[in-house]
């Protein structure tokens, strides 16, 4: 595999994460990162892709983008799609998917963008093997991204294959969960210096308290027996995959036996319940038990983190008053609070301060992370 250090990546992230992303990925060593509309741009070679994938907490996909062109029709889609050596990283016995976007273009339809994609490819396929590839959208050796902006093509090679939100030790939910990626880039971005005690005092199935103890051990997101899109493809040799395991092998190895006391805790025994064993799966210390959320106390300098619940499938109507007065009241004992909250949440917390905000999705619902509190900055 010669995917060079000068290979430029789209590293995808959930609108009003880029932030949280570019900053995850100085710590990570990949230097001159640009945001961009849903992710970050960054060039790498072999070992960054890898890097990413194992550790990042906040990535979605991993996209290397392999060709950029004029795309004002089908014919050009057809042409430029058709001159890439699809055989590079193909073959008839590998599986296919395509996925397109579109955006102020003409091709707009992107059912067409993707099928047409599709077409181009296994017919440059029969043209040289006399066969092509099946088509598997659940979970294909080889994902393909077209994305078109303005009539300009930008053609992907998917390197992370499933979502890399998908940790693997999350096999029960509570309601509306929070995905891994999204309480990654909550955490960093609420300024919690992972040294803090944490504090999510409605954890639901306790993504917050889990990711947020695994973070600060450096603990790699995720397992080291998953295998990535990029591990699938044809020209993933041997030494490839000699270079990807020592880039695991690393990562792993800077993990830490101790960090900060990371807790969470619900009025729900059963949904207590989920968390622990959703945080024994993870190898993840965090810790939960049952309490009200009138009767939480914490340890001095917690830092309390929490994602109240909301939207079509939950009813939050007896949650605010109760949670505006625990707000006020840590608060005042001068620990940090932070929220995920959406637009139309009732106002909370003191009179006396306005709130740092920052704009996010919890998948289409717009939301902010307000935070109360002097938090250490990242």
């Amino acid at each position: 595999m010669s995917w060079d250090r000068d290979t430029p990546l789209f590293i995808t992230a959930a609108a009003g994460t880029e932030v949280a992303l570019k900053a995850e990925l100085r710590d990570l060593g990949l230097s001159g990162a640009k945001g961009a509309r849903g992710g970050v741009r960054v060039r790498g070679g072999l070992e960054a892709i890898t890097r990413v994938c194992y550790r990042s907490r906040i990535a979605v996909r991993v996209l290397i983008e392999i060709a950029d062109f004029p795309c004002g029709d089908e014919r050009a889609l057809d042409k430029g799609v058709g001159a890439l050596p699809w055989d590079r990283w193909l073959t008839p016995e590998h599986t296919l998917a395509v996925r397109a976007t579109s955006r102020a273009s003409r091709l707009d339809h992107t059912g067409f963008v993707a099928q047409r994609t599709k077409d181009a490819i296994v017919d440059a396929q029969r043209r040289v093997c006399g066969f092509r590839s099946s088509v598997d959208k659940k979970d294909p050796d080889l994902g393909v991204v077209v994305r078109i902006d303005r009539d300009r093509a930008t053609v992907s090679l998917d390197a992370s294959g499933a979502s890399l939100h998908r940790r693997g030790w999350r096999l029960e939910d509570g309601p509306a969960p929070l995905k891994e990626t999204l309480a990654a880039a909550a955490l960093r971005i609420s300024g919690w210096d992972r040294e803090r005690p944490l504090v999510d005092p409605l954890c639901g199935a306790g993504t917050l308290p889990i990711e947020a103890e695994l973070w600060a051990r450096g603990v790699p997101a995720q397992r080291a027996e998953r295998r990535f899109g990029f591990e699938r493809w044809a020209d993933h040799d041997e030494d490839a995959a000699a270079r990807a395991a020592r880039e695991r092998a690393s990562g792993a190895a800077r993990a830490k036996e101790d960090g900060p006391s990371c807790r969470g805790s619900d009025a729900d025994p059963q949904i207590v319940e989920v968390a622990a064993a959703n945080a024994e799966r993870a190898g993840s210390r965090a810790t939960f038990s049952v309490a009200d959320l009138r009767d939480v106390e914490l340890e001095e300098g917690a830092h309390v983190i929490a994602n109240p619940p909301y939207g079509e499938r939950l009813d939050a109507t007896d949650v605010w008053a109760p949670l505006d007065a625990a707000v006020t009241r840590w608060w005042s004992r001068g620990h940090p609070v932070s929220l995920l909250l959406p637009d139309d949440a009732p106002r909370l917390g003191p009179d006396s301060e306005a709130p740092l905000r920052h704009a996010l999705f919890n998948g289409a619902l717009r939301c902010h992370l307000v935070t109360w509190g002097k938090p250490t900055k990242d």
